[in-house]
């Protein structure tokens, strides 16, 4: 699967980002939610190690679930994964989670994309869940980005979150218990390449046109809609950019306008 070479390319670019960094950066907090960038490379690193074990050995990865259960009540998801790693962080952190996603980016290349894998909601198929940890792996990214005011230069592997991104439309909408207001709208995307990637029919849901990044940004919840360039043109269209959301788990709104941002010091 190229998505599995496509996840770990991702990956080799956050470490690039991470290498140079002091133990101390690495207690930085972000606009996620507050969260610091150990944090966020153990929540990588927790999940990617999840997936491993999905493909690799389901009942260890049944046992990684009640150890979840488990370790979450009454508590927060990070805390869980501070201890389930043993309070591993910084540069040893770094270490261990790039190590790990080249090994679990070797198990999904030789993997059937068909193949059925157990996961925290339901069952996925090996493709959705590389494609998945690609876009945990660029989206969580962003906010490290942000934090240390660092110029992102993303590829054309981004093209896989432009697919989920499309893939969860009606999805989105199910998830917040209700139908979607007209058929999708169209997409006219600029990939970083500078190809064009079009999706959808013209239609009176309107049409969303801009880069392949920004419209990357909004479906991950990195940036509120008003933060980007996009043109989005229809009442369809504005709705949906509004709410999407490409990823697992009870409906989310997207941060507020101005609140994620590059860090411009």
């Amino acid at each position: 699967m190229q998505q599995a070479q496509d996840f770990y390319d991702e990956s080799l670019a956050l470490n690039a980002l991470l290498e140079p960094l002091s133990e101390s950066e690495f207690e930085s907090a972000t606009l996620f939610k507050g969260w610091t960038i150990n944090n966020i490379v153990r929540h990588l690193h927790v999940w990617n190690i999840a997936a491993d074990l999905s493909i690799m050995d389901e009942a260890a990865f049944t046992e990684f679930l009640q150890q979840m259960a488990a370790g979450i009540k009454g508590g927060r998801l990070p805390d869980f994964e501070s201890t389930y790693l043993e309070g591993l962080a910084g540069q040893q952190l770094r270490q261990a989670w790039i190590t790990r996603a080249k090994t679990m980016a070797e198990h999904f290349a030789e993997a059937d994309p068909k193949q059925r894998l157990k996961w925290v909601g339901p069952d996925m198929s090996a493709l959705s869940s590389v494609t998945a940890r690609l876009m945990e792996t660029w989206a969580h990214a962003q906010a490290i980005y942000d934090v240390l005011g660092a110029d992102r230069e993303d590829s054309d592997r981004i093209g896989n979150i432009v697919r989920l991104g499309v893939n969860t439309w009606g999805w989105t909408w199910k998830n917040r218990r209700t139908e979607p207001p007209g058929p999708m709208p169209q997409l006219k995307l600029t990939a970083p390449s500078g190809a064009l990637w079009e999706y959808g029919e013209a239609s009176e849901s309107g049409v969303i046109e801009g880069s392949a990044s920004d419209f990357c940004q909004v479906v991950t919840q990195c940036r509120n809609i008003a933060d980007t360039h996009l043109s989005v043109v229809g009442d369809v269209a504005k709705q949906w950019m509004a709410i999407a959301q490409c990823f697992a788990g009870p409906p989310q709104d997207p941060p507020a306008p101005g609140v994620r941002h590059r860090n411009m010091m």
